[in-house]
């Protein structure tokens, strides 16, 4: 599955990762239910180095479609918030 981190690319991950990714997911969404930025902050930076950890970079050349766009680091609570949907950033496949 191809995973856009805006500002930063395109990863291609394997389907067995979107368990583990789901689970960030929830983690992230918790946090932004807390309210608390600290916490934000860290579901969202342990969200993405999963990512970037598993996936392998495409080209910067190349343009796949994504099956999921992840907001870039620095993005705020209510950029995040836009972005989800009723699934979260990362709806189940299955």
């Amino acid at each position: 599955m191809i995973v856009r981190i805006m500002g930063e690319g395109q990863l291609d991950l394997s389907d067995a990762d979107l368990d583990l990714l789901n689970q960030f997911d929830r983690t992230l969404e918790e946090a932004l239910e807390s309210g608390s930025e600290d916490t934000f902050r860290e579901a969202l930076r342990d969200l993405l180095e999963r990512v970037r950890q598993d996936g392998n970079p495409l080209p910067p050349d190349t343009l796949e479609p994504s099956q999921f766009i992840l907001p870039h680091a620095d993005a705020s609570m209510e950029e995040v918030r836009a972005m989800l949907g009723d699934e979260g950033l990362i709806p189940d496949l299955a």
